[in-house]
C-alpha cells in the first residue's frame, strides 16, 4: 500500500455535485406552458384594439375590434394571442355575412395553432363587381380583403407576424428613383403619392410601378422585374 506523505491541499466532489443537481432537477415539477385551445375559458376582461375602415363602397365606416388574451403572463413564455373579433357599422347592407364572418374568425382564433393564415385567405378574396383604390394608390380587391388587412396589421402589432419593412438603404434608393423619374418626365415632386402614370404592383397592390432604365420597379415595396 502506497503511503501518503504529502499534505492534502484540496479535493473535488464535482461528480457528486452533478448527481445532486440531476436529482434536484428530477424532483422539480415540470413547467406547464399554456397554449390556446377551444376550451380556454374567456377572462372577464380582455385588452384589444379597434381599427377604422373607410371605403368608397359606403358612407359609413367599419370598426373592427380585436381582443387579445395573454397566455403564461409574467413568465418567459408569455404570449399575446387574438381571442375574438367584432365588426360594427351603421351600414346594415352587409350585416348578415359580417356577423357570420366574425363568429367564424373568432372560432378559429380560439382553436389555437397558427392562425396567421387567415390574413392571406381573406386578402385573396376579390369582389366580382370590382375593388377600389385607397388613398395613396393602394388597391383593395374587396371589403373582405380590407378586413383581412386589418387583422394582419393587428397580428404584426402583437408580434404574431413579422413586418416586412424595407431597409433605410432600400428606402433611399427608391426615393432617388422616384425623384429621377419625376425630373425626367417633368412631373411635380410628390411627398407621399406616386406618379399618376404608375402601374399597379401585383405584389403590394399599389399603383407605384414605374419604368426606369428599362426596368419596372415598384416605388412602394421595391419589387422589381430585374431582380
Amino acid at each position: 500500500m502506497r503511503k501518503i506523505d504529502k499534505k492534502i491541499t484540496g479535493y473535488s466532489v464535482s461528480a457528486a455535485n452533478e448527481d445532486a443537481k440531476n436529482l434536484a432537477a428530477l424532483a422539480e415539477p415540470a413547467v406547464t406552458i399554456e397554449q390556446m385551445h377551444e376550451k380556454f375559458a374567456r377572462p372577464e376582461t380582455l385588452e384589444g384594439s379597434t381599427y377604422k375602415i373607410k371605403t368608397p363602397l359606403s358612407d359609413h365606416a367599419l370598426y373592427i375590434t380585436i381582443n387579445d388574451v395573454i397566455l403564461n403572463p409574467g413568465t418567459d413564455h408569455e404570449l399575446r394571442r387574438p381571442f375574438e373579433i367584432f365588426i360594427n357599422s351603421k351600414n346594415l347592407e352587409h350585416f348578415q355575412w359580417v356577423v357570420a364572418l366574425t363568429r367564424v374568425i373568432s372560432a378559429v382564433f380560439r382553436k389555437g395553432g397558427d392562425v396567421t393564415f387567415l390574413t392571406e385567405e381573406l386578402k385573396a378574396v376579390f369582389d366580382p363587381t370590382g375593388g377600389y383604390f385607397k388613398s395613396g394608390g393602394r388597391f383593395m380587391p374587396s371589403l373582405v380583403a380590407e378586413i383581412g388587412e386589418a387583422i394582419e396589421t393587428h397580428m404584426k402589432k402583437i408580434g404574431l407576424i413579422k413586418p416586412e419593412a424595407l431597409s433605410d438603404v432600400q428606402m433611399e434608393v427608391l426615393s432617388e428613383k422616384k425623384a429621377e423619374y419625376e425630373v425626367r418626365n417633368n412631373l411635380q415632386p410628390s411627398a407621399e403619392g406616386f406618379p399618376a402614370s404608375a402601374d399597379l404592383c401585383l405584389k403590394c397592390h399599389t399603383k407605384a410601378v414605374i419604368l426606369l432604365d428599362g426596368c419596372k420597379t415598384c416605388l412602394s415595396c421595391g419589387n422589381s422585374k430585374c431582380g
